[in-house]
């Protein structure tokens, strides 16, 4: 059997392990793999049988149009990211495309308790530097707090049995109907009715038509006064006015946003000076632990591939994601 051709835009060492674990599932010879530099190809994978795509969308740059012949010889599309909205239209025009899910979902899980911890205990505001800012300040409590948790995926199923255990309430938002399966998790089936009832949000749902500003002026006026919203999914969830608003009001007493739209936001955007947003560069996903898994998934779907197996975390387009 001919080695599989693979096109990777994932870093050299994450494709190092990719090859390593196919040779040990399947033998020597079982992929040749190229490392291709991220964004838009300076010359596309025309030869290869599977493309593994980095998002292509930076800020201010419009997705590149189709390439002349697209899709060449691929056979299979893999993107580096759960999200597909940084990528063109036209890649999901042609061979299976699948997407990275679950990946990061435990650096996501733990970079939203991190946020929650800081904005309970004040962190950083607490830090003294001199001996006239020596006075104690009241701090909160997570233990016996509420949290909402908006799209119930991965990152949702990662994070709330952490909360549970903390001794947190849990209350979870999903598309369609089911079990949510995690015990102790309650479905609330309206988000501002969540946002009414939550002392910590947490944004997990995908970037779709259905979710743009999901997070708007209506479902943050049914706040609870004080809200701690955190976003780790993606900024266009949020209409960034209506949350200035609700910040100015103290409807929302804090926003720790490691995504926005567009990314990065421009010199001079409120969110940098505002006191009450914590802006960081979406990092959280950047953990060994997501790498590992990115070679772990992608490996594991080669091993299927070759083996001409149905791939697994297809993109359902009509879902979006």
């Amino acid at each position: 059997m001919s080695p599989i051709r693979v096109a990777s835009q994932l870093a050299e060492p994450i494709n190092a392990e990719v090859v390593r674990r196919v040779i040990a599932a399947t033998g020597e010879g079982a992929v040749e793999l190229v490392t291709l530099p991220r964004g838009v190809p300076a010359e596309w994978p025309r030869d290869a049988d599977v493309f593994v795509a980095a998002p292509f969308r930076r800020a201010g740059g419009d997705l590149p149009a189709q390439p002349p012949g697209w899709p060449f010889n691929l056979r299979w599309v893999q993107l580096v990211s759960v999200g597909i909205d940084f990528y063109p239209g036209w890649l999901f025009e042609g061979p299976v495309v699948t997407a990275a899910k679950r990946t990061s979902a435990t650096a996501l899980a733990e970079f939203s308790l991190a946020a929650i911890f800081a904005a309970a205990k004040r962190f950083p505001d607490i830090w003294v530097s001199r001996a006239a800012d020596w006075q104690p300040s009241p701090l909160g409590l997570v233990e016996g707090a509420t949290l909402g948790i908006v799209g119930f995926g991965g990152i949702g199923q990662a994070l709330a049995p952490k909360a549970l255990a903390l001794g947190m309430t849990v209350l979870a938002t999903r598309r369609g109907t089911g079990d949510l399966g995690v015990p102790g998790v309650e479905r609330v089936d309206d988000v501002a009715a969540l946002f009414a009832r939550a002392d910590h949000v947490v944004l997990a749902a995908p970037a779709t038509a259905e979710t743009h500003h999901l997070v708007n002026a209506r479902v943050l006026a049914a706040a609870k006064p004080g809200l701690h919203l955190v976003n780790v999914a993606r900024g266009a969830l949020i209409d960034d006015q209506a949350l200035l608003a609700a910040l100015a009001e103290g409807r929302v007493s804090l926003a720790t946003l490691d995504v926005t739209h567009p990314e990065p936001l421009p010199d001079g955007h409120p969110y940098y000076s505002h006191p009450r947003v914590r802006l960081s560069p979406h990092t959280s996903v950047f953990t060994p632990d997501t790498h590992a898994n990115l070679a772990a998934q992608l490996a594991h779907n080669l091993i299927r591939f070759r083996r001409g197996e149905p791939l697994q975390d297809v993109v359902d387009l009509s879902r979006g994601y």
